[in-house]
């Protein structure tokens, strides 16, 4: 089969993803085989495509947000069979959807409603799910006292996927950044009460708004940098989600104040143990609320085709700073 892989991480400038012939996905027991439809793209997957490299003789697949048709369900895969329209997230232990097909653990996967198309539904799995686990403690929604939600990039698929679940299953108070006209239009109609600009003083703006503390932040870009005014918007015993730690990072800032501090990864659950088949059942709510209606797509860019070209355009969005909603690629 086809797929997009690399052998060394690159930057942008040298971009080295190449179309490649390679061996059909190898199942296991617990596996669906996926035709893969259509492919979201996530700023994630580009900074490891500048970090990570294949072992000696190998290559790296990338794609953990797909779209597709169930080719072979495996053994130990109750509930699926071939021609079931399905949205999953696979894991970054395996080669990924950027490929003509994916094997993929069918806990993790959930069947796509008929009104959903194959490409809004491959823009709900990574954002959806990372905002359902970072931002609702379980499957009942908040932890108790949560009233006030201040999302640290609003405009990105996480921040607008956490937007509107909030807005659509809590009574919080929703802020979320955004720097310009258009990111702000955006947040705006993914539900926030408010917009601020994260390049000014945000607790300052907060406090012209009535709002002396927020009892949540959900920081989905630039945390390591912004925890000094992250801790000054955050009430003594607060809660910090944050999706993008890594490497080391000065904790000082939230100490007095008794934060608790919350790392999200949304494939923790495969890779490090856990109730994986949360994730799926999580997955069929959003795919339902979207076919509803209840939450808007999030697609804002579809480039056509799993070529060399339409992945290198989605990685200079991604890596632009600038995304707003999701790319996403149609096979």
């Amino acid at each position: 089969m086809k797929a997009l892989a690399y052998e060394k991480a690159h930057s942008l400038d040298a971009f080295a993803i190449e179309l490649v012939d390679t061996a059909e996905p190898r199942m296991r027991d617990t596996d669906l085989l996926v035709s893969v439809r259509a492919v979201g793209i996530n700023p994630g997957e580009a900074a490891i495509r500048r970090t990570r490299s294949a072992a000696p003789g190998g290559r790296v697949i990338l794609g953990f947000e797909f779209a597709g048709v169930v080719k072979a369900a495996g053994p130990r895969a109750p509930g699926f069979a071939a021609g079931d329209r399905v949205l999953g997230t696979g894991d970054w232990s395996r080669d990924g959807a950027w490929a003509e097909r994916v094997a993929v653990d069918h806990r993790v996967v959930a069947r796509i409603p008929d009104r959903l198309s194959f490409v809004d539904a491959a823009s709900l799995p990574i954002g959806g799910l990372t905002a359902w686990e970072a931002v609702f403690r379980d499957r009942d929604g908040l932890a108790a006292g949560i009233d006030r939600v201040l999302i640290v990039g609003g405009a990105g698929g996480v921040g607008t996927m956490a937007a509107q679940l909030l807005k659509t299953r809590t009574s919080a108070v929703v802020v979320s950044t955004a720097s310009r006209p258009e990111s702000r239009e955006w947040c705006t109609a993914a539900g926030a009460d408010l917009v601020v600009d994260h390049t000014g003083d945000v607790p300052a703006q907060l406090r012209d708004a009535g709002l002396d503390r927020v009892d949540l932040v959900l920081s989905t870009a630039g945390t390591a940098h912004n925890l000094g005014w992250i801790a000054a918007a955050l009430r003594p015993f607060g809660h910090l989600a944050a999706v993008d730690l890594n490497g080391p990072v000065d904790l000082g800032p939230l100490i007095d104040r008794s934060v608790s501090l919350h790392t999200e990864t949304v494939f923790s659950r495969i890779t490090a143990g856990g109730d994986a088949a949360a994730q799926g059942a999580v997955l069929a709510e959003l795919a339902a609320d979207a076919a509803a209606g209840r939450l808007r797509p999030i697609v804002t860019t579809v480039l056509d085709g799993l070529r060399v070209e339409t992945m290198r355009a989605a990685h200079e969005l991604a890596e632009s700073g600038r995304t707003i909603g999701k790319t996403v690629i149609a096979v």
